[in-house]
C-alpha cells in the first residue's frame, strides 16, 4: 500500500510537470549583412555578426529545446559582404550561388524573417532572389501585393511548440514609398501596421486559436516609455509598436527593429517589448513560461534578456566557411579604386580652416537631401587620401559613425544659432591680437565642431560665445533670421544632440534611412572624382587665431604620433 501511495504520488507530480512549459523566443534584427566578426571600413575585428550569433543560437537551444528564432528585418542590405553580392545579381555579374545572408541563416536555422525596408534596396528582382534563397518564410502582414507583382508574404508563421501553439505576425515599415524608387516596389501596398495586426490577429483567433500570440516588426517606438511624449518627427506611421502593443488586444510580445537601438525589456499595458542591437551586436531571447489551464494553455510568466555578442564568443566555424567566398569578394571590392584624388588630402586641419574633404562630404550631402544647407563635421582628422586613386575603404574612412541624413525645416535663425553652438568649440582670444593659446574648447569634444556648406560666413574668436557668426550671406546676400532654408544635418544633430537643440523639434522633411557613410561610397562611385580645392566658404578671424590653432593641432598631433 505504501510503495502503491509512493507510485500515485510520483504519477500526479510528473503529471503536474507536464502542465507547465517554457517556450523561448529568439530574435535578431538590423543584420544588414553582417555575417563576419568584422569591421569591413576599418579592416579590424569587431564584435557582431551571424557567425558569432549563431554560437549564441546554439548554447540557448542547449539551454530549451522548445524555442524559435526570427530576425526583424532589413537583412541583405549593408555590410560588403552582402552588398557587393548584391550588386553582382542587379548587374548581371558572376556571384556565388545564393545570398549569403539567406545561406547563413538557412544554416542556423531561423523559423521566420520579417521583411525590412531595406531588403527593397536593390529591387524586386533581388528581392525575389534572396526570398527564393530562404528556407524560411518572409513575413509581412502589412505588405499586399496586387495580382502580377511578386507573390504575397505570409502574414504570420504559426508552428506547434511543445503541445503550444504560436503565433507570430511579421509587420513592416509602411515608409517604403517615401524612400525607395516606385519600381523598386511595384505592385505593392502598404498598410498601417496596428490595423494589420488587429486584422490578422482577429483572423487567427477564429481559425486555429493560438495559445502564444507575437508580433514581430520592422518597426521602431515613436515616443519616449517613460513619458508618453511622442519624438519630435515621429507620426506613429514608420514607428508603430507603441500603437500596436497600446491598440491591438491579445498580443503576449513585440520583438522589434528599424531604429538601431537596444530595449532589453518593458512593458506597454500588458504586452512585453524588446529590441536587439542592430548587425548583430545581441540576441534577444524572451522566456515564456505556460500553464495548463483546462484544454487551453495561458501566459503565467514572460520575460526578456539581451545577450551581447562579446570577445569571449567563438564564432561558428561553419558560417564562417560557407560565407568566405562572399568575405573575399568583398575585400577585394574595398581596396579597388573608385575615385581620384586630385592632391594628397588629410583632415588634420580641417577643424580650423574650410577643406576639400569636409566639401566632399558637403557634395553628398546636398545631393542626396535636396538642401539648401549642409552641416556636417569632421569626424575622422587622422584620414588620409592619396594623391590620385582612393579605394571603397579610405574613402569610407571619412565618415566613422552610423548616422543618418535628413533634411530638415529651419531657417536663418537656426542656422546662425548652429553655428555659434559650434564655435564653442574655441577660446575667446586671451588679447587683441590673439597672439598666445590655448584656442580649443577642451570642453567641447571636435566631433561636435560642424562646418557648413551653402553660405559663407566668418567665426570672430575675438568676441564672446554666441556672438561670434559674422558676414552670414546666403545666395550673395545677408541671411535674414526669416530666410526658409531646408538644411542637410546628420540624425544625431537632428534630435538635438551635442548642444544642437535647435534642432530638436524641427520639422523632418527627408531622411535617408540610410548610413551617410554608404552615401558617400555611392556618390563617389558614380562621380570618380574629389573636390580639388576647398571653396574657402568659411574661415576664422582673425588670421593670427587660425595662425594659433594650426599650431597647436599640430603640436597635438605630434604628441600623439609619439604616444
Amino acid at each position: 500500500m505504501f510503495l502503491r501511495c509512493l507510485f500515485l504520488l510520483a504519477a500526479f507530480s510528473l503529471a503536474g510537470e507536464a502542465e507547465r512549459v517554457r517556450i523561448t523566443l529568439l530574435a535578431t534584427t538590423d543584420l544588414h549583412g553582417n555575417i563576419y566578426p568584422y569591421d569591413y571600413f576599418t579592416a579590424k575585428p569587431a564584435e557582431r555578426g551571424l557567425a558569432k550569433i549563431a554560437t549564441l543560437v546554439r548554447q540557448e537551444r542547449q539551454r530549451n529545446p522548445n524555442t524559435l528564432l526570427v530576425d526583424c528585418g532589413d537583412t541583405i542590405q549593408g555590410a560588403p559582404i552582402e552588398g557587393v553580392y548584391q550588386q553582382r545579381v542587379r548587374t548581371g555579374q558572376p556571384a556565388p550561388a545564393g545570398d549569403p545572408m539567406m545561406l547563413a541563416m538557412n544554416r542556423i536555422g531561423y523559423d521566420a524573417m520579417v521583411v525590412g525596408n531595406h531588403e527593397y534596396n536593390f529591387g524586386l528582382k533581388n528581392l525575389e532572389r534572396a526570398r527564393g534563397d530562404a528556407k524560411f518564410p518572409w513575413l509581412s502582414a502589412n505588405t499586399l501585393a496586387a495580382p502580377g507583382s511578386i507573390p504575397p508574404f505570409a502574414p504570420y508563421l504559426l508552428k506547434t511548440v511543445a503541445g503550444v501553439k504560436i503565433a507570430i505576425i511579421g509587420i513592416t515599415t509602411p515608409g517604403i514609398p517615401y524612400w525607395e524608387k516606385p519600381e523598386n516596389y511595384l505592385g505593392l501596398r502598404f498598410l498601417s501596421g496596428a490595423d494589420a495586426t488587429r486584422t490578422v490577429l482577429a483572423g487567427l483567433r477564429e481559425q486555429h486559436k493560438p495559445d502564444l500570440v507575437l508580433v514581430a516588426a520592422h518597426a521602431g517606438l515613436d515616443r519616449d516609455l517613460k513619458t508618453g511624449a511622442v519624438r519630435p518627427g515621429d507620426t506613429g506611421f514608420e514607428n508603430m509598436v507603441w500603437r500596436i502593443a497600446s491598440q491591438v488586444n491579445g498580443v503576449d510580445a513585440i520583438v522589434f527593429g528599424h531604429s538601431h537601438q537596444q530595449l532589453e525589456q518593458a512593458r506597454i499595458g500588458d504586452v512585453l517589448i524588446t529590441q536587439p542591437k542592430n548587425w548583430g551586436i545581441s540576441l534577444a531571447r524572451v522566456d515564456f513560461e505556460l500553464e495548463r489551464d483546462g484544454g487551453s494553455w495561458r501566459v503565467a510568466a514572460k520575460t526578456a534578456k539581451l545577450l551581447p555578442v562579446s570577445a569571449r564568443i567563438e564564432p561558428d566555424a561553419e558560417i564562417l566557411a560557407l560565407a568566405r567566398p562572399y568575405h573575399e569578394l568583398a575585400e577585394n571590392y574595398l581596396t579597388t579604386p573608385v575615385a581620384q584624388s586630385p592632391e594628397a588630402m588629410d583632415g588634420l586641419l580641417a577643424r580650423i580652416m574650410d577643406s576639400p574633404l569636409m566639401d566632399a562630404i558637403h557634395q553628398v550631402q546636398l545631393h542626396y537631401s535636396k538642401a539648401d544647407v549642409s552641416l556636417a563635421a569632421m569626424f575622422n582628422p587622422r584620414v588620409r587620401f592619396p594623391k590620385g586613386p582612393v579605394t571603397v575603404r579610405e574613402i569610407a574612412a571619412l565618415y566613422l559613425y552610423d548616422n543618418e541624413l535628413y533634411g530638415i525645416e529651419g531657417n536663418g535663425r537656426m542656422l546662425r544659432e548652429a553655428l555659434e553652438n559650434a564655435a564653442r568649440y574655441f577660446l575667446t582670444c586671451p588679447d587683441a591680437a590673439c597672439s598666445q593659446g590655448p584656442l580649443l574648447n577642451r570642453n567641447v569634444i571636435g566631433f561636435n565642431f560642424d562646418m557648413a556648406q551653402g553660405v559663407e560666413y566668418e567665426m570672430d574668436l575675438t568676441r564672446p560665445e554666441g556672438q561670434r557668426i559674422r558676414n552670414l550671406r546666403y545666395r550673395g546676400k545677408p541671411l535674414e533670421d526669416a530666410q526658409p532654408l531646408r538644411i542637410a544635418v546628420n540624425s544625431y544633430r537632428a534630435g538635438g544632440s551635442g548642444g544642437y537643440t535647435m534642432f530638436r523639434d524641427a520639422r523632418v522633411l527627408w531622411r535617408s534611412n540610410e548610413e551617410i557613410r554608404n552615401l558617400i561610397i555611392e556618390y563617389y562611385t558614380e562621380h570618380k572624382t574629389l573636390p580639388a580645392k576647398a571653396d574657402q566658404n568659411w574661415r576664422i578671424v582673425p588670421e593670427a587665431a587660425r595662425r594659433v590653432l594650426e599650431a597647436e593641432v599640430r603640436r597635438e598631433a605630434g604628441r600623439a604620433a609619439n604616444f
